[in-house]
C-alpha cells in the first residue's frame, strides 16, 4: 500500500510535469490533484527535488524495462522493426518534452546531471547488447567497433536531449532529426545481408 501511493504520486507528478512543465506545479497542486495532505505528500517525498530525482530515476528504470522488452525477441531483425515502431508511435509527446529540459537544467541540474548519466550508460549497454546480436545473426558487420560504435550513438542521444530546446528554437523538428540519426545510425552498422533486409 505505501509503495503503491508513493508510484501514485510519482505517477501523477510526472504527468502534470509533462502537462504543464516542472516549476509551475507547486506540492500544493499534486496533492490537490490526488485529494491529499502536505503531510502526507512528505511521508513519501521530503522535498520537491527529492521527488523529480526520483521521479527521474523512475523513467531510467521504464528505459530499461523497454530495452529489456526488446532483447527478449532475440531476433535483430524483429528488434530493429520494433525500436522504429516505438519512435513512430512517440512523435506526438517530443514537442512537449522542451519545456521538461529547460525546467530541470535550470532548476533541478544535480537531478538533471544524474538522469543523464544513468540514461547514458544504460542506452551505451543496451546498444552494446543489440550489436552483439546482430553480429551473432550475421546482420550487423563484423569489422563494427561494437564499444566504440555504442558509446557514439549513446553520447549522440544524450547531447540532444540536452540541447533539445535549442535544436527546436531552430525550427528543427526533433521527432525527425531522431528519426533520420537512427536511419544513419542503422545503416552504418550493417552488413550486407542487413542492409538488403532493412532496404
Amino acid at each position: 500500500m505505501i509503495e503503491q501511493q508513493k508510484q501514485l504520486i510519482i505517477k501523477t507528478a510526472g504527468e502534470m510535469f509533462f502537462r504543464l512543465g516542472i516549476r509551475s506545479v507547486s506540492i500544493d497542486d499534486i496533492c490537490h490533484e490526488l485529494g491529499i495532505s502536505k503531510k502526507t505528500f512528505y511521508v513519501y517525498f521530503p522535498s520537491k527535488d527529492e521527488l523529480v530525482a526520483q521521479l527521474l530515476h523512475a523513467n531510467v528504470e521504464y528505459i530499461s524495462t523497454k530495452m529489456d522488452d526488446l532483447l527478449i525477441l532475440n531476433d535483430f531483425k524483429q528488434l530493429v522493426a520494433k525500436f522504429l515502431k516505438h519512435q513512430e508511435a512517440e512523435k506526438n509527446d517530443v514537442r512537449r518534452v522542451p519545456q521538461l529540459v529547460f525546467d530541470l537544467k535550470k532548476y533541478y541540474p544535480r537531478q538533471f546531471a544524474q538522469f543523464q548519466k544513468e540514461c547514458f550508460q544504460v542506452q551505451k549497454n543496451y546498444i552494446k547488447d543489440y550489436l552483439w546480436l546482430g553480429q551473432k545473426q550475421g546482420l550487423v558487420r563484423d569489422n563494427l567497433n561494437v564499444e566504440l560504435t555504442a558509446t557514439f550513438f549513446a553520447k549522440v542521444h544524450s547531447d540532444a536531449v540536452r540541447d533539445l530546446e535549442k535544436i527546436e528554437a531552430q525550427g528543427l523538428n526533433m521527432h525527425l532529426l531522431s528519426h533520420t540519426a537512427l536511419d544513419i545510425f542503422v545503416r552504418g552498422i550493417l552488413s550486407k545481408d542487413g542492409l538488403e533486409l532493412y532496404q
